[in-house]
């Protein structure tokens, strides 16, 4: 080998989702008959009506480079969507388009960060938080969250753990991994926080359509409201919402400059976001709303379904989710224990437990932040659910 790969390669850890996610199809590939809880998109296919816009673009000729930060027409559309439903007012020359939320939020790190900073990373935390982090050279501080109120802040843990240094602070709610909802007060209190230290407050909002119970804030609409002044960008997507993880489009909402900047990132590294998905992306917007209400119902029915089945498990205790579609029981009962002969020393392991004994694919809390715990994703039929949940029942049966 003559050649040094560069040290931050090194220091970013592999995807967990994805790495599950790619351990399901390797399995299925070969004919085991896998059941997956890993999987973080709808399993829904992408509604009709988009589908056929997508499919007007290209034969319309849609099919080249689009302006950089997006086509104006789909800026125009994510700004009147962002009024209707938000009630926040923005120009297009405010909006980014990405090839999905997650260059977004890398976009915003790359223009925001550099070695020295720190950024406030809440834990739970979407495992790709700290890692976009740390590829803009700064350094993730973890701050604790109350899982009883919600996986709000532990804003004792903040004021220890704040720094000149910090730069920055990512809020995820609704919530991937635990699917927790911050309320009005722990937002604004964190906003305040931010506003006095001079910290952009990155919202990360892509469930936002995805609420059962309780209220969701947007937390640009309530730093307007209350005249705050932070600096917020907020990252969306169309992924989860219409059912369109593969078509890549997402977008970031925020002070201007910051956009501007983001964008001069993203012309050299990808350019535009697809044409194709752009166009269909107005319709998604613009168009009958219903699918969404339909998609968030069944959500709806297999949340309650998926979190009594884990509650009735032996040792396992899960709190029910107010959004997303992920379930994150409480599996420290079976820590150093012995499953197959194996110490089960962290959720890794249980993990991996699992998937040998009853071939089901979950992903291990440790990879959030989470010791203990065990994200199951419910974007699957209900038949699926009971199924799984029932293989998870006679693993557990086997540890010692």
């Amino acid at each position: 080998m003559n050649y040094k790969l560069a040290d931050r390669v090194h220091k970013v850890q592999p995807s967990f989702t994805l790495q599950m996610a790619t351990v399901a199809a390797e399995m299925r590939a070969e004919g085991v008959n896998v059941i997956n809880f890993s999987v973080g998109e709808p399993d829904f296919n992408t509604p009709p009506h988009i589908i056929r816009a997508g499919q007007k673009a290209m034969d319309e000729g849609y099919t080249k480079y689009t302006a950089g930060p997006g086509m104006i027409e789909f800026r125009k559309a994510i700004c009147e969507k962002l009024k209707r439903e938000n009630d926040i007012t923005y120009t297009p020359a405010d909006i980014l388009v990405s090839n999905g939320e997650k260059q977004s939020l890398y976009n915003v790190c790359q223009a925001l960060f550099e070695a020295g900073d720190s950024v406030i990373v809440f834990r739970p935390y979407w495992v790709s938080f700290p890692e976009f982090v740390r590829l803009a050279d700064a350094e993730p501080v973890l701050v604790d969250t109350v899982p009883e109120h919600n996986f709000e802040p532990d804003f004792n843990d903040l004021q220890v753990k704040k720094s000149p240094d910090v730069k920055g602070v990512i809020v995820n709610s609704p919530s991937n991994p635990t699917g927790g909802i911050w309320g009005e007060d722990a937002l604004l209190r964190l906003l305040k926080i931010a506003k006095e230290n001079s910290w952009v407050v990155i919202s990360d909002e892509c469930y936002e359509r995805l609420v059962y119970e309780g209220e969701f804030y947007s937390t640009e609409k309530l730093n307007r409201d209350h005249q705050i002044g932070a600096n917020v960008v907020t990252c969306l997507s169309l992924s989860k919402t219409y059912a369109m993880t593969g078509w890549r489009i997402g977008y970031a909402a925020g002070p201007r400059d910051i956009i501007k900047s983001m964008s001069k990132i993203q012309g050299q590294s990808t350019s535009c976001a697809n044409s194709i998905g752009q166009k269909a992306g107005i319709e998604a917007l613009m168009g009958d709303q219903r699918c969404v209400e339909e998609m968030k119902a069944a959500f709806n029915k297999r949340r309650d379904l998926i979190v009594r089945l884990l509650n009735e498990l032996p040792g396992v205790s899960c709190a029910m989710p107010g959004g997303a579609f992920y379930a994150f029981p409480d599996f420290s009962a079976y820590l150093d224990k012995q499953g197959s002969g194996k110490l089960l020393k962290d959720t890794f392991d249980i993990s991996n437990y699992i998937l040998g004994c009853a071939k089901v694919v979950t992903v291990p809390g440790d990879g959030f932040g989470a010791p203990g715990h065990i994200r199951f994703s419910y974007a699957t039929s209900t038949d699926i659910i009971e199924r799984g949940i029932e293989r998870v029942r006679s693993a557990l049966e086997q540890i010692a």
